[in-house]
């Protein structure tokens, strides 16, 4: 692909393989070919939700079949112990890292990214994702848990904030007519990996398992070698169009909405006004919420319906066995994974529902929609309706997923498309607060309870319920406070046309679409969806096969 759209003409001499010039897209370029080159780093990167699939092997690692618990370890002492295992407390802050990183990640290096291009930043996130990872298995094995936490936490959590926002500025330049769509294809990615690597990473536990090792450290290197392969294939698919470009035939519409500019405003200019920072507001508020139901669906499904999983609806949880709460911890593994795939769809469909209705519209319908579910929640599990409880709390997992995914959008509506990436980077610093402050809040609601003798079952969880409608109600007012900017946000034409000039020049000759994204779904394009799509079905059919097992 690369030595056919490259100008043999020495327009390029003196140019790296990286660099941004070396990847403007050439006549007969299919813009269909970015969205699976997105989507395959993003699917990698997505892992990251998984993780959690590692700490129970982990946490006996050096007893292998039960763990060789030390009464007086502590976080400090757990860092450097090299004979007592790891606690699944100490190991789930790696779950943290990811994320405090990733925000912190984006937000630091997003400009960079604008001026580098995807596709360098795609190969930085590729070694830091997987030399993180190798790093990891090497802390595995000599049993160093600092090790772990900078090289998976830190060092993979760059790469997360790097690969989640490189193709971000990219897709939306592609599709203008279809902003929403096209973020929303590529950030379905971050979702569904977790259903991808999770089986995979069981299986090849279950490979490498031996009397002596629990193979996490073996099934470490192995997902790292194939995510690099992927995310380095990902990187080299990366083409940005050509200064000017737009799709053949499209023009933009006549009479635009006024919450959609054709404008740009500078990065340093952006976290300056009121708009970036209601739509923080917005993005935070619908996370920490989303994020709080994830982080306690499995206890919450069992704690909520209890002996009625099992077909004994007159048991409560403190009344059920050993046996019998191992059973419906099975099933509330099987609801979580239900719980993904609403997470995986509403990128994709919310994200392209706000090509049409508008993404302040979209984010109405998540806060309206989600403050009544939430509000309900309490009423479907006192009447013991498993089916409504479960679709209630699908939807909104659904709108958990479709925010992340129409955020960009949002985003390039509001301050147009030249720094989306950097901007976009610097908001995701909203997602680094709501991992903390949405499972911190979900729990200690939850222990205040216990602490106050509520006894697990549905009245445990109501208080929570109606605090995350709260959290869904200050989102819907920040949300009816974002207006369009003043003009005085905005970047001049000779700005604009001077930040552009470096690929002008290198496409310098014909506007308009330059026979550029006319090839529609054509065989090569059908052939790298084809790489990513297969993966993502086979995680689609083990979650639905452990679903339905479980559900029906």
């Amino acid at each position: 692909m690369t030595a056919a759209e490259t100008r043999t003409d020495g327009a390029l001499a003196g140019v790296g393989l990286l660099d941004r010039e070396r990847i403007v897209a050439r006549p007969g370029f299919n813009r269909w070919l970015v969205p699976p080159a997105a989507l395959a780093i993003h699917l990698c990167i997505g892992m990251a939700y998984g993780f959690s699939v590692f700490w129970l092997p982990l946490s006996k690692s050096l007893g292998i079949t039960a763990s060789t618990a030390c009464p007086d370890l502590t976080l400090a002492s757990a860092l450097f112990t090299t004979t007592c295992d790891w606690r699944v407390a100490d190991l789930g802050w790696i779950y943290t890292l990811f994320f405090v990183l990733l925000g912190s990640s984006a937000a630091i290096w997003g400009g960079w990214l604008e001026r580098a291009g995807p596709r360098k930043a795609g190969v930085v996130s590729a070694c830091c994702w997987c030399g993180g990872i190798i790093l990891a298995a090497i802390g595995v094995i000599t049993h160093q848990l600092w090790m772990m936490w900078l090289g998976a936490g830190v060092i993979g959590g760059i790469g997360l904030g790097l690969g989640y926002i490189s193709p971000v500025s990219t897709l939306i330049k592609w599709f203008p007519d279809r902003r929403g769509m096209a973020t929303g294809m590529a950030i379905m990615g971050f979702g569904g990996g977790a259903m991808i690597g999770a089986p995979l990473a069981n299986l090849l536990m279950n490979a490498f398992k031996t009397d002596s090792s629990v193979g996490v450290w073996q099934t470490f290197i192995v997902m790292a070698v194939i995510y690099f392969v992927f995310m380095m294939g990902g990187a080299f698919g990366y083409r940005i169009p050509p200064a000017g470009w737009r799709p053949e035939g499209w023009t933009p519409p006549a009479a635009k909405s006024t919450m959609i500019t054709t404008k740009h405003v500078h990065l340093s200019n952006a976290h300056r006004t009121k708009q970036f920072w209601l739509i923080w507001a917005v993005l935070c508020l619908n996370v920490s919420a989303g994020i709080g139901v994830i982080g306690m669906a499995s206890p919450m499904l069992q704690e909520i319906f209890a002996g009625s999983l099992i077909g004994l609806p007159d048991v409560g949880f403190a009344q059920l066995d050993a046996r019998q709460k191992a059973s419906i911890a099975t099933i509330a593994a099987g609801f979580a994974g239900l719980l993904s795939l609403f997470n995986i769809g509403g990128r994709f469909f919310w994200a392209s529902l706000s090509d049409k209705i508008g993404r302040k519209n979209t984010y109405y319908c998540f806060f309206v929609l989600g403050i009544v579910l939430y509000a309900l929640a309490p009423t479907f599990a006192g009447m013991g309706n498993k089916a409504l409880f479960v679709l209630s709390f699908g939807i909104i997992l659904s709108m958990y997923g479709g925010g992340f995914a129409t955020i960009p959008a949002y985003l390039a509506d509001i301050f147009g498309t030249q720094f989306v990436g950097a901007i976009h980077g610097r908001l995701l610093t909203a997602w680094a607060t709501a991992g903390i402050v949405g499972p911190v809040v979900v729990n200690y609601i939850r222990e205040a309870q216990i602490a106050a003798g509520v006894a697990p079952g549905p009245t445990l969880y109501t208080g929570t319920m109606y605090i995350l409608a709260g959290m869904l109600a200050l989102g819907l007012i920040a949300n009816a406070l974002i207006r369009p900017l003043s003009d005085k946000w905005f970047m001049s034409d000779d700005e604009v046309a001077a930040l552009q000039a470096k690929s002008a020049a290198v496409n310098a000759g014909p506007t308009g679409s330059f026979g550029i994204g006319t090839g529609g779904l054509d065989a090569k394009a059908m052939l790298a969806w084809a790489v990513v799509g297969i993966p993502l079905l086979w995680g689609v059919w083990v979650t639905l096969r452990a679903t339905f097992a479980l559900f029906g």
